[in-house]
């Protein structure tokens, strides 16, 4: 096994994850989408979009763009408020954006090469860097993107359960390999 192998791995387990979540958001009214919680950031909507967002804007870093901004991101503000142009203003148009990600993200990985993880990928930061410039090896890259989602999947399954949500989207990495074994 190479370097790559555990990489595809848990990006397939992100992808699968966030569908499932999504697939759990389609059922909740836009009062529970934009109900008020003490995690994440603040609602389960704008823990959506910052997911999405963060999605986005490492895939333009690995593809060579250091300064990419999902739409709708102005200055910070995440993407739905309805304060950026460009934001989503409904799940079915995030989801729809998220799906064509999901496929640059798929033909991303399906070129990953174990030289690829040592190249120098170039973000300008929009957290704690302040807007400088820094590299960092793709591997690294890749693990903070998939700990990221995984991070807050977490947390968005939390807010479906405080929101109601009887059955909650599977998010385990051994339920995905559960799902796929052959019997």
């Amino acid at each position: 096994m190479n370097a790559v192998t555990p990489i595809l791995r848990l990006h397939e387990h992100r992808i699968w994850a966030t569908q499932h979540l999504r697939e759990a958001c389609g059922q909740l009214s836009a009062d529970q989408l934009n109900q008020p919680h003490e995690i994440g950031q603040g609602t389960l909507w704008r823990t959506l979009c910052h997911l999405y967002a963060a999605e986005y804007v490492w895939l333009s870093a690995l593809e060579g763009t250091d300064d990419a901004v999902a739409p709708g991101d102005v200055a910070g503000k995440l993407p739905g408020n309805q304060e950026g142009e460009g934001a989503a203003t409904s799940l079915d148009q995030l989801v729809q954006r998220w799906q064509e990600l999901d496929q640059r993200w798929s033909a991303y990985l399906d070129a990953l090469t174990p030289e690829d993880l040592e190249r120098t990928v170039f973000r300008k930061s929009s957290s704690s860097y302040q807007g400088q410039r820094i590299g960092s090896q793709a591997l690294d890259v890749l693990l903070h993107v998939a700990t990221h989602a995984h991070y807050t999947t977490a947390q968005a399954i939390n807010m479906l359960r405080h929101s109601g949500l009887l059955e909650l989207p599977p998010s385990m990495l051994i339920t995905l390999a559960r799902s796929q074994a052959v019997t």
